[in-house]
C-alpha cells in the first residue's frame, strides 16, 4: 500500500523573457492505494503544472511544499528516480522518439523499474497480452516511439507503458483528450484493469465528465486559481459538466 502526499506545493513556470509566473499556490492533496482522485477545472488552473511538478520536469519550479512518496522526499529525486521509486505520468502530448522502437523502449524501462531484465519468454507473453487488451496492432511494437501515431495510438500506449510497469502512483493528465468513442473505451478498460488489484492510486486529469463514466473517481477535486477550491464525489463532476466553474472562478468566460 502507497500514499503520496502533497503538502502547500507552490509552483512557478518558466516564461521566457517574462521570468517565471506563480501557478501552484498551496496545493494540498493525498492519493492512497486503491483510491482514484480526479481533478477537473478551466484551462490554466494549474491541473497540469501539478502533474509536471510532481513528475519532475524542469520549467517547473517548485518554490516551497512537499511532495512525499511512501514518506520519501519526491522533490531530491532526479527524474528517473521518481519512476524507479513508483510514480508515472502518461502525458497529454505523448512526445515521439525517432530510433527507438516500442518494443525496445518497454524492456529498457521495465529493466530500469524491476531492477533486472525481464524473463525473455514471460516478457514477450505480457506485452502480448498487453497490446491485444488495448487492440493495438503487435506491429506497433516494431515502429520508433510514437513516431507518426494518431492521438488516440499515442494514448493507448501511455495506457500500455502504465499496465506493463505497474507503478505505484499514476498520474493521467489529459488521457482522454482527443479520443473517439471506442478508444476512450479502450483506454478507460486499460486504467480499469490497472487499478483492479487495489494497490495502486490513480490521479486523473481532465476536462470533461466523460471519462468518469467509465473510470469512477472516488474523489472529485476542482482546481482554480492554482489552488483545489472544491472536493466532493461523483456527482461533482456532473455539476461541473452541466454548470461550468464560474462558481469557483467568478468569471463566465473561464468556464468549460
Amino acid at each position: 500500500m502507497s500514499t503520496l502526499e502533497i503538502k502547500d506545493l507552490h509552483v512557478d513556470v518558466a516564461t521566457g523573457d517574462d521570468g517565471a509566473k506563480e501557478i501552484l499556490r498551496g496545493v494540498d492533496l493525498t492519493v492512497r492505494s486503491g483510491e482514484t482522485h480526479a481533478i477537473m477545472g478551466p484551462n490554466g488552473s494549474g491541473k497540469s503544472t501539478l502533474a509536471y511538478a510532481i513528475a519532475g520536469h524542469p520549467k517547473y519550479e517548485v518554490t516551497s511544499g512537499q511532495v512525499l512518496l511512501d514518506g520519501e522526499d519526491v522533490l531530491a529525486m532526479s527524474v528517473d528516480e521518481r519512476a524507479r521509486a513508483g510514480l508515472f505520468l502518461a502525458m497529454q502530448y505523448p512526445v515521439e522518439v525517432p530510433g527507438v522502437s516500442m518494443s525496445n523502449f518497454l524492456r529498457s524501462a521495465a529493466t530500469a523499474i524491476r531492477g533486472e531484465s525481464p524473463k525473455l519468454r514471460t516478457w514477450v507473453k505480457e506485452v502480448k497480452q498487453a497490446y491485444a487488451d488495448l487492440e493495438i496492432d503487435p506491429a506497433f511494437a516494431e515502429r520508433s516511439v510514437n513516431e507518426g501515431f494518431s492521438g488516440g495510438e499515442k494514448k493507448r500506449h501511455e495506457v500500455l507503458q502504465l499496465s506493463l510497469l505497474q507503478p505505484k502512483i499514476a498520474v493521467l493528465d489529459e488521457t482522454d483528450s482527443g479520443l473517439d468513442v471506442d478508444a476512450l473505451r479502450v483506454v478507460s478498460e486499460g486504467v480499469n484493469r490497472y487499478r483492479e488489484s487495489g494497490e495502486v492510486g490513480v490521479l486523473l486529469i481532465t476536462h470533461y465528465s466523460r471519462i468518469l463514466r467509465h473510470i469512477h473517481p472516488d474523489v472529485v477535486h476542482v482546481f482554480a486559481g492554482g489552488r483545489i477550491a472544491a472536493s466532493g464525489g461523483a456527482e461533482l463532476a456532473d455539476e461541473l459538466e452541466a454548470d461550468g466553474y464560474v462558481r469557483y472562478t467568478g468569471t463566465p468566460s473561464a468556464a468549460r
